[in-house]
């Protein structure tokens, strides 16, 4: 498997609904709208090779390379994303942007309000997951591109994917959601409350009017993370990583301190997190995930992709992962199947829980290159000028229309 770097990248923004507004699921409006984004690869001749890769809650544009060619600013999905990788740039022109309420250059909550000359703050109207691809739409007409050969993301990311599969079926070929879930349970819209509740907390959040007070709610924020981090690892994972084990000492020093490793990998991750995220950002993407739900208005999940026949599908879970367990992924099936659509089943056996879509590389590598081989053939998507094939891993999946292929293990 090769370890080639995309190499600089420059971080890039489109400006729209300057004359007429963005219309919000919620009734609301924006005007304008920014989406930050950066692209990987060459266009080819008729514009058919492009992948729109979509980020998780707190991820951003910068889904590859070194921004800017700082090392130390290397993109999220780096492992997945270059020459001769998964999304393989030398033949692709992969997409990735920034979400609206996001806080990495896209319109957000930190953004000036044009009214007020201030950041909206709590003013910012609350958005959706339909809200978020919409605005993709909107990038992707600017870029001229009529239809993407894929949309691919995992966690919030994979949401994003079946908004675009369920509500914009006629603009990708094929979907691949991953480590995803078609609606929140109630479980998972707890934990988002709990993460809400840390920041709402936190005095110095100040009702989300604190963008000009020399103190934020980091530790509101930090505790959010924290939760929420907890959700990404598995029992295993943790017990494999930390176990019991003291942080630098040698016995218990019976009081209040952090004592554990895992006590202070936790407080490390909130505390850098706040160096990196806005709260009230925070508050608007875990309450867009907790109104995402694919089943409205009809109640039936199946009658969402009834318009979805020509998209198909790549769905993948992990064992491990107890965010966004296989049973979701396995109803999103479920319902793709009885739609009559063409989908692709795999649950990977890992250790690494949720976030196994982002270590498991070898694996991801092997899955969505040999789907996109498949794409590529069926598809008759030609590459781009001076393209070079690599030798790459033998394909493990060959999915037939219509057909649904299961496999239990393949790590």
């Amino acid at each position: 498997m090769t370890t080639d770097s995309i190499g600089d990248v420059t971080a890039q923004s489109f400006i729209f609904a300057e004359d007429e507004p963005f219309c919000l699921e919620s009734g609301e409006t924006l005007r304008p709208v920014t989406l930050a984004y950066e692209t990987y690869g060459t266009l080819n001749a008729d514009r058919s090779n492009a992948i729109l890769i979509c980020h998780a809650l707190s991820g951003s544009a910068h889904a590859a390379g070194y921004l800017g060619g700082d090392p130390d600013k290397v993109g999220w999905w780096e492992d997945c994303i270059g020459p001769g990788k998964a999304f393989d740039t030398d033949r692709f022109f992969v997409i990735c942007s920034n979400v609206v309420g996001s806080c990495y250059g896209s319109t957000g909550p930190a953004s000036l309000d044009p009214a007020t000359g201030k950041p909206y703050g709590l003013n910012f109207p609350v958005v959706t997951v339909g809200d978020m691809v919409r605005a993709q739409v909107n990038l992707i007409d600017h870029l001229g591109i009529d239809k993407l050969l894929c949309v691919a993301g995992g966690s919030m990311g994979g949401m994003q994917v079946l908004e675009w599969a369920a509500h914009h079926p006629q603009r990708t070929h094929a979907a691949i959601p991953i480590a995803t879930t078609a609606h929140h349970s109630p479980m998972l819209i707890a934990f988002s409350e709990v993460g809400r509740q840390a920041i709402y907390a936190d005095p110095a959040w100040n009702h989300g009017a604190y963008y000009d007070k020399a103190q934020k709610p980091d530790a509101g924020l930090a505790v959010a993370r924290m939760v929420g981090h907890i959700t990404y690892l598995s029992e295993e994972s943790m017990q494999m990583k930390f176990g019991r084990r003291l942080q630098g000492l040698e016995k218990y020093g019976y009081e209040f301190e952090t004592e554990f490793e895992i006590e202070s990998y936790l407080r490390y991750n909130g505390r850098k997190f706040t160096e990196r995220f806005d709260a009230n950002s925070y508050l608007y993407v875990t309450k867009a995930m907790d109104y995402f739900d694919l089943t409205q208005p009809t109640g039936s999940l199946a009658a969402a992709f009834v318009g979805s026949l020509n998209v198909k599908f790549l769905v993948i879970s992990f064992t491990s992962d107890w965010l966004y367990p296989s049973y979701h992924s396995k109803q999103l099936v479920s319902a793709l199947t009885a739609a009559n659509v063409d989908v692709t089943y795999l649950d990977v056996r890992s250790s690494w829980g949720h976030d196994a879509f982002l270590l498991e590389v070898e694996t991801m590598t092997n899955l969505l290159g040999s789907f996109l081989d498949r794409l590529v053939r069926e598809e008759q998507v030609a590459a781009p000028a001076g393209y070079a094939p690599r030798a790459l891993p033998a394909p493990i999946i060959g999915a037939q229309p219509n057909r649904t292929r299961l496999a239990d293990s393949l790590a």
